[in-house]
């Protein structure tokens, strides 16, 4: 039997006997918290569950995925293991997130072998300012064009009466 089996038979056992639902999750019970002292598996458990969130989102809206920052989230799991191990501060998220940003290697990835055909580009999200701003740039655009056509269209009136003027004096 998986741990996913057994956390399913115990919800649902729970549920059942209307008793109190399990704590934890598969985290909890994964290999990598498993070794470490009991007091200390919920807060890395939590840890962990941040830390791989934060990777998902990073997958989900980066332009050219690249393993550098789930290497560095890792470190960063590594390194709260070992805070609690030894004490020493681990680091902070937003250092290792700039670290990885800077990195000159993810910033020459970029430019070689991609092609901008091959790469969907993904929709920029606008305020509601900016797409009533757009709007009425149309709509001031369609005004202008609607204008255009009318004054084009009294010109070729007026010749064709300029013609039709000519052809009758003649």
């Amino acid at each position: 039997m998986s741990c996913d089996n057994d956390s399913n038979l115990s919800l649902r056992w729970a549920l059942k006997t209307k008793g109190n639902t399990p704590k934890y999750g598969l985290l909890y019970h994964s290999s990598f918290i498993g070794h470490e002292d009991a007091k200390h598996k919920g807060r890395i458990s939590r840890f962990l569950a941040n830390k791989c969130s934060i990777a998902s989102r990073i997958d989900c809206y980066s332009d050219n995925p690249t393993p550098k920052f789930a290497e560095a989230l890792r470190q960063q799991v590594e390194e709260r293991l070992e805070f609690f191990a030894s004490g020493k501060p681990p680091q902070k998220n937003a250092e290792a997130i700039q670290k990885v940003l800077q990195d000159p290697a993810l910033e020459g990835k970029e430019d070689e072998g991609v092609d901008e055909h091959d790469t969907p580009k993904k929709k920029v999200k606008l305020s509601k300012e900016e797409k009533k701003a757009l709007k009425r740039a149309k709509k001031v655009k369609a005004k202008e064009a609607d204008t255009e056509d009318k004054s084009s269209k009294k010109e070729k009136k007026e010749k064709k009466e300029k013609k039709e003027k000519k052809k009758g004096e003649a």
